[in-house]
């Protein structure tokens, strides 16, 4: 099955996550790789106690310029290893990842 996977990070970061990306063929579509969209925001969260946060102190609500980074993962990428990549490389304790299902399109009229 194909994903359509999304991370927030921190932008110094958001290079870091890309080539995890790319270097686990997420983005490939078709005769191209390494395809990926980017936006930036501003996140935000409040480390509660018991938190070690990368950013901030705990029971501060903080803001973060962040980059959103969203591909689509072939259904031949071990998503296991994948994650377990990201969440070595990235800064923040409990990173931010959504992981969506993809239809086939071929299958869709």
């Amino acid at each position: 099955m194909r994903y359509h996977l999304i991370v927030y990070v921190p932008l110094a970061d958001a290079q870091t996550i890309r080539g995890i990306l790319a270097n686990n063929g997420v983005g490939k579509i078709g005769n191209y790789d390494s395809c990926s969209f980017s936006a930036r925001g501003i996140g935000r969260f409040r480390a509660l106690k018991g938190a070690d946060p990368y950013i901030g102190k705990i029971g501060t609500v903080e803001e973060v310029e962040e980059e959103r980074i969203e591909a689509v993962v072939p259904d031949d990428v071990d998503m296991t290893k994948l994650l377990r990549e990201i969440r070595k490389a990235h800064p923040y304790e409990q990173p931010a990842i959504h992981i969506l299902p993809m239809a086939d399109e071929d299958t869709i009229s």
